[in-house]
């Protein structure tokens, strides 16, 4: 059902009664302004879900006012009304912080998509920041960083499946953040005042992994001096998240299958099952369909947990996130190590830029934590960063050879990563975008060929 109060600017009285019903019938409460003087009182008296705004007003043009409400309140999204021959000025509006525009006259259901739209983006938008905040405020996670194409819609995920009940398959490589997905999920779920209980399934043998899970009763075997609960009783009422859930051994993999499709299980020993209401979170870096196809994984419990599967991506992939992860690090081990440790010089940053990241996350993390313990300066430098990983087998160059070599590969790196996208690698490199026009030209690369393999 919609729900929401809009706000719709416009200097015509009759198009103001239109819209007004218009939304009213659907279910929207509606709020008008004729004047653009009354639009600041009313954005401060209350709060508003969506405006709508005419380009063309008496005093004022709607791209100052959007501005104006912006100023009130910067998330409120806008849709601008727009006759034929002010296209240019809505696009206009758009670089300035509009949703989108509507050119006169318009077909109604178009508005109520572009509304429909607007709202939800608004929504997903809301909920990841309040999962961030949640995030930091109770775990001070706030290395979960979503600057990048990718983590954002890793969050996304997770905002739009954490209210469901459904297992969560969280798939990716080893130290990418798969256990802090699996926290923020627990968090923004209606669970999460309950217990959140994480174990890895790799890490303890099959007799011990069993016993672990499910608990066991006294005597049940050699040691079993009292019964014990496990850890899905533990977790009753919350979250179990079993980590490397491909390591799982074949006879355990029937078990949780059990407790997936019948919500109870044995003791180990025990002779009388029990219930036990949880959310099943399982993550893995292996490929669970080819484990299936060799017979190392039950292929009804790969579908049982392949329910909403949620990837997270290497952090190679996700470069633009590394200066922000960087930043995290540095406060949080300069605190522990108490030290003052303000930040990269420029050829330290290039180098963790231009590694692979075999590690993901943790690698980034336990490099910055070296360089900090080692550091005797305010500012780290590329001597201090990724020591083990520099060996050459070219001859030595001379030193303008090697810094030219280097800065073409860096440039290479940047627009590759940025997608051709001269804007956004000009800012990632720190330069002015004509300065950077300049080094794309000293080098003699294509900045179409990187768009075009970026299509491929």
């Amino acid at each position: 059902m919609p729900a929401g109060n809009i706000l719709v600017v416009d200097d015509d009285r009759n198009l103001l009664e239109l819209l007004k019903i218009r939304l009213e019938s659907v279910g929207y409460q509606v709020t008008t302004a004729l004047k653009e003087e009354e639009v600041a009182g009313l954005a401060r008296q209350r709060i508003f879900a969506l405006a709508i705004v005419d380009l063309k007003l008496f005093q004022k043009d709607g791209i100052t006012l959007m501005e104006e409400l912006h100023g009130i309140n910067p998330e409120i999204p806008v849709i601008i009304l727009t006759a034929h021959g002010t296209i240019e000025s809505a696009v206009e509006a758009m670089r300035k912080g509009a949703y989108s525009y509507l050119t006169k006259p318009f077909d109604p259901r178009a508005l109520l998509l572009q509304i429909e739209r607007a709202l939800e983006n608004h929504r997903l938008t809301s909920e990841v920041k309040r999962l961030k905040g949640l995030l930091e405020e109770r775990y001070d996670f706030a290395n979960i960083v979503a600057k990048s194409e990718k983590m954002r819609s890793v969050l996304e995920q997770v905002a739009r499946s954490a209210k469901t009940e459904s297992t969560i398959y969280i798939h990716g490589p080893s130290g990418a953040g798969k256990e802090l997905i699996a926290k923020a999920i627990h968090l923004a779920s209606e669970r999460k005042e309950k217990p959140f209980v994480a174990i890895n399934c790799a890490a303890l043998p099959e007799s011990l992994l069993e016993s672990e899970l499910f608990g066991h009763e006294r005597g049940a075997f050699t040691g079993a001096v009292r019964s014990t609960k496990g850890l899905f009783t533990q977790a009753n009422g919350g979250t179990i998240f079993l980590d490397e859930i491909g390591d799982m051994p074949l006879s355990i993999q029937a078990k949780l299958l059990r407790v997936l499709e019948e919500r109870q299980f044995y003791p180990v020993g025990g002779e009388k099952p029990l219930e036990v209401n949880v959310r099943v979170l399982v993550a893995t870096n292996k490929d669970l369909e080819e484990e299936v196809k060799k017979g190392l994984f039950r292929e009804d419990l790969f579908y049982r947990i392949h329910v909403i599967p949620i990837h997270m991506p290497p952090l190679k992939d996700r470069k633009e996130d590394i200066p922000l992860l960087v930043e995290h690090f540095l406060k949080r081990y300069s605190r522990q190590m108490k030290k003052e440790v303000k930040g990269l010089m420029p050829q330290a940053m290039q180098r963790l830029m231009l590694h692979d990241w075999p590690g993901n996350v943790r690698e980034l993390e336990n490099t910055i934590e070296y360089a900090v313990a080692m550091t005797q300066q305010d500012v780290i430098t590329e001597g201090f960063v990724l020591q083990t990983k520099i060996t050459s087998q070219e001859p030595f160059k001379p030193l303008k050879e090697a810094k030219d070599a280097f800065e073409r590969s860096y440039l290479v790196e940047v627009l590759e990563i940025c997608k051709g996208n001269v804007s956004k690698a000009a800012k990632l490199a720190g330069k002015y975008r004509a300065d950077f026009y300049d080094l794309v030209k000293k080098h003699d690369l294509k900045i179409e060929n990187f768009k075009e393999s970026a299509r491929v």
